[in-house]
Order: structure tokens, then C-alpha cells, then sequence
């Protein structure tokens, strides 16, 4: 799924309208029936609920009243307050202010501080459900003043610790611009929001998009094929932005053919742990073997080593020379005991507990140049390869792997950009496209919403994942999987393998956050939620035509 800007968004209204003759006050329709379609999935009982709607004078305020008026037909009628005098509403919002009168329902209009004080005193702590339909994309300037006071009053209102009051945003968070950057101005900060025919980048790129909660896109009409057409005329060259979701991939061999066999499905090759760490190794085996490959060896340090046998009795386990403090030795290279432990491989994953001893990175960094698989290379691995010279990074234009994935956290993206983590995070996709160009890698960095970027400069957005998912050993899983599934699906089209192996990643962590919740999560858990994850993405590819 595209990723749209605030251009691309009105045009792609326009178009639907001018070529497929779906006119706006429809397409105001069909948004406004999507919010009400989440309410009703969202919140069992939804005619017992105390809702309250807030409207904008624009067309988000139209939105908001359409839900308004489809409510009321469900047997759950809100309040609704404008801020605006009624006379300022035009076009298509004004139309369906006027079906919200003619049903002989009342419209609160609030234009001043004193009357906003007044009203709030005594009915917004009484709100179970606040529909923010203030401002959407055509927001082009920080929100200041009168309506500043009204979204900090009702952001304040739900961040009390008693409160049961959850924010649902139409199409944006009121004051989120739609285009990223930071908003200098007050936010709504809502607890979902139900956007209009793909993501905006704001939602998923800005600094302040924690403030969007869980997004949800609806359908209004608008067809893919308009939205590819107008993205392919107005996008930088070579940088596409996408969305994951479980139509992005739909071209990969997710069913297994009826004849198969575990040859069918790839040798991961894991090298991780030392001693203490041998956890990290597991995790990511473990992973791999989840995550679909046919065959899983995991090779580690001789300490480590009677651990990862015992974790699992499917993963193959390989012995690693070690250093004195226990960590992979560079003596591994002698004798070709690196080659031969590759051979019959598919992929490699390399990186997580191996220590930042100073032999071991350089065993990494080798292994970089040398090894004639695709690498997956997470944590430690990533440590080694910040510490390396400029002339090292150089050199990997001359490595023997088809394809190296690094996948960084924010932390381990700012080593290797030698940059801070509060610069990585203004920008993250900048980032990402950063660090691919100077390893001629992808990159995966890890975090709230992760990003997949290409060499060439192509990323994807992922939609899975919780704040859960942030305990010891998750990112090890996340390169098993990587692992796992290149094994089974190649480099081809790696970037859509990665985006699946993210994707699948982040939903195993929503689904064990669910059973678990968040704060008892672990990655033992993941693990276990992965098999869920696979029979829930393809219901959702079964279900979508």
C-alpha cells in the first residue's frame, strides 16, 4: 500500500471523482461510515456509550458529521460541538450539517474560550468516546490559540489515571501534519485513528506520529490503480514508499507445495553467541526454524554450544574455536573451517551475543568480505562493523555476498551513522536510506514503526508491533526470521522478503501482547505467537480479493 502525501491525497479525491464519478459528498459518506464501522467493531455496546464529536469547519468537521448522523440511526446518538459559527461551513460539510439539522438534532456551536470553559466544566469528563474531526490533512500551519486550548484540554482530560475516555481521530490526529516534520503546535493525542485510502507520511514518519495510536486505513472508493498512477507521477525517482500490509505480499510462495521437503525450504546458517550469551543464539535459531526454514544450524562458541543443543532439539548446532574470554576466535578461519561450516548453506544470520571482543569483530568483519551467502547481521555484528575504518567500508564494495540486511536499532543506527539517536530518530527513513547507500546494504531499523529500505532507495513502512516488543532477545527472533525465510524464498525479491519477515515479526509480538500483555511479554513468547501469525496473514490474503 502507497504512502501518501497531503498532494497526493486531494488529488487522488479529485481523480476519483472526475474519472470514476464517485463525487465528494460520497466520498465524505464512505469515510465517515468506515469511522463508524471501527466504533461499532471497537466498542461492544456502543449505545450505552457517552460520545461526544468535535467538528472543524472544514471537511473533516463534515466527516464528523456523517458519523454524527449514522450513530444516531444505530441507536447511539452523540453530542456534537462545532468550532465554528454554522454560517462559516461550505460545500459538502455544509451538506451534511444541514441532514444533521433537518433530523432535528441540535449542533453546540463554540467560538469563543468562555463558552469552550463553560461546557467542558461540566460534560468532558463525562465522555467515553471523543470523535476528533477538528482538522485533517489540509492542515498547513501549527494549530495555536482557541483550538489549542481545546485539544490540550481534552488530551488532558484522557491522561488522567482514572480516566476510561479513549480518542478516536478522523483521517489525522487534529494538528499532525500531514507531510511529517514537527508540528510546533498542540496535537490530539488520539488512541486510534481511522485514516482514508493509504497512510499519510505523518502518521508514520513524524517525530510526533507516537501521537496517531493504532492506525487503521479505510477504503472510500478511490482505486489502487489511481493511487499508483499518481504516486508513480509525483514521487521522487527511485524512492518508493510503501506500507506493509498483507496484500504487499501476496506474490510470495506463502503455500507449500503438496510434495515437499525440508530441501525445499533452505539451510540457515546461524553464528551467535559466546559465552554467557548463548541465550541470543537460541532466540535466533529458534527463530529460523519458526520463521519456516527447512534446516537450522546454529554455530557457536565451544561454552556456549551445550546450551543451544538443549534448547531446541531441532536446531543442528556447530562448534566455534573460541578466545580466551570465550567469544568466537579468528582461528576459525584456519584450515577453511569457515567455508566448510558455510558450504550447503543458504543464508547467513551473524551477530547477536558475539561479544565486542576485539578478535571477534574482527572475525566479523571478515566473514563480511569473505562469506559468498547473503548475511543477515544484527547486534554485535553491527557493533563490529561501526568500529571498522573508512577504507574497511570502502572495501565492501568487493565482498562476496550477493546481499547483506543490516538491521540496526536506534542505538546501533547512530554508531553507524556516527551521528546521535536524537538525529536518527528526526529522521529516521533518511537514516535508513543513508546507511544503505554507505554499506551498500538494506536496512531494516528496528523500532516504532520500522523501516525497510532498499539500496536503491525504495522503502516499506511497517504496520505491526508493540512497545511490548521491546525486551531482551526480540531482535534476536527478528534475524532468525530474516534468516528463515530467506532460506526459504531467496534474494530476489529480497526487500518484500524482509518486509514479510518484519511483518510477521511485529504481528507474533501483537498477538503475544494480547494473551500476555505488553509489560509481561517476552521473546519466548514471539517465538511461540509466530505459527498464529502465519495462519492470521493468510486468512487476511484469503479474505481480500
Amino acid at each position: 500500500m502507497r504512502i501518501l502525501t497531503a498532494a497526493q491525497m486531494r488529488e487522488a479525491d479529485r481523480l476519483t471523482t472526475e474519472r470514476h464519478g464517485i463525487p465528494g459528498l460520497q466520498l465524505m459518506e464512505n469515510a465517515g461510515s468506515g469511522v463508524v464501522a471501527f466504533l461499532q467493531k471497537e466498542f461492544p455496546g456502543l449505545s450505552k456509550k457517552r460520545i461526544l464529536i468535535l467538528c472543524g469547519k472544514g471537511n473533516n468537521g463534515g466527516d464528523g458529521f456523517v458519523v454524527a448522523r449514522l450513530l444516531k440511526q444505530l441507536g447511539a446518538p452523540p453530542k456534537v460541538l462545532l468550532f465554528a459559527a454554522p454560517e462559516e461551513i461550505r460545500g459538502d460539510a455544509l451538506l451534511n450539517l444541514e441532514r444533521w439539522r433537518r433530523a432535528g438534532d441540535p449542533i453546540i456551536s463554540i467560538t469563543t474560550a468562555e463558552q469552550w470553559n463553560a461546557w467542558k466544566s461540566t460534560e468532558l469528563a463525562r465522555s467515553e468516546i471523543i470523535v476528533d474531526a477538528l482538522l485533517g490533512t489540509g492542515l498547513n500551519a501549527p494549530v495555536t490559540g482557541f483550538l489549542a486550548q481545546i485539544i490540550n484540554d481534552v488530551n488532558a482530560e484522557t491522561d488522567h489515571s482514572h480516566s476510561r475516555t479513549k480518542i478516536i481521530s478522523v483521517d489525522m490526529p487534529s494538528g499532525l501534519p500531514s507531510d511529517g516534520g514537527p508540528a510546533n503546535g498542540a496535537i490530539i493525542r488520539a488512541d486510534f485513528t481511522v485514516t482514508f485510502t493509504a497512510p499519510k507520511i505523518g502518521q508514520l514518519l513524524s517525530t510526533d506520529s507516537e501521537n496517531v495510536g493504532r492506525l487503521f486505513v479505510h477504503e472510500i472508493g478511490t482505486p489502487h490503480a489511481l493511487v499508483e498512477e499518481i504516486c508513480a507521477a509525483t514521487q521522487q525517482p527511485h524512492h518508493e514508499l510503501r506500507y506493509l500490509e498483507p496484500q504487499e505480499f501476496r506474490g510470495l510462495p506463502l503455500h507449500r507445495r503438496p510434495d515437499s521437503n525440508k530441501g525445499n525450504y533452505g539451510h540457515a546458517l546461524i553464528v551467535a553467541g559466546a559465552r554467557g550469551k548463548a541465550g541470543a543464539a537460541s532466540l535466533a535459531g529458534f527463530g529460523a526454524l519458526r520463521s519456516g526454514a527447512g534446516l537450522v544450524t546454529v554455530a557457536t562458541p565451544e561454552d556456549a554450544l551445550p546450551t543451544v543443543a538443549s534448547f531446541r532439539p531441532e536446531l543442528m548446532t556447530a562448534p566455534l574455536a573460541k578466545t580466551e574470554s570465550g567469544t568466537v576466535s579468528l582461528r576459525n578461519f584456519e584450515y577453511n573451517r569457515f567455508a566448510d561450516l558455510v558450504a550447503q548453506k543458504n543464508v547467513l544470520g551473524i551477530g547477536p551475543g558475539l561479544s565486542m571482543n576485539h578478535e571477534t569483530q574482527q572475525f566479523v568483519l571478515r566473514v563480511l568480505l569473505e562469506c559468498p551467502l547473503p548475511i543477515v547481521l544484527d547486534a554485535d555484528g553491527l557493533n563490529a562493523l561501526a568500529a571498522a575504518s573508512d577504507d574497511f567500508v570502502k572495501s565492501l564494495s568487493d565482498r562476496r555476498s550477493p546481499a547483506v540486511v543490516l538491521t540496526p536499532h536506534p542505538g546501533e543506527m547512530a554508531r553507524l551513522l556516527k551521528i546521535s539517536v536524537k538525529e536518527v530518530q528526526a529522521d529516521r527513513l533518511g537514516s535508513a536510506q543513508r546507511a544503505a547507500a554507505i554499506y551498500k546494504a538494506f536496512v531494516v531499523l528496528k523500532g516504532f514503526h520500522t523501516i525497510i529500505t532498499a539500496p536503491s532507495g525504495d522503502a516499506f513502512i511497517n504496520s505491526t508491533g508493540n512497545p511490548g516488543m521491546a525486551t531482551a532477545g526480540t531482535g534476536d527472533v527478528l534475524t532468525g526470521i530474516l534468516a528463515g525465510l530467506t532460506a526459504q524464498f531467496g534474494i530476489e525479491r529480497w526487500e518484500r522478503v524482509l518486509g514479510l519477515g518484519v511483518y510477521l515479526h511485529g504481528l507474533a509480538g501483537d498477538i503475544a501482547a494480547a494473551k500476555f500483555g505488553e509489560a509481561p511479554l517476552i521473546a519466548s513468547d514471539l517465538i511461540d505467537s509466530i505459527p498464529a501469525a502465519y495462519a492470521r496473514l493468510h486468512s487476511d490474503l484469503d479474505n481480500v480479493s
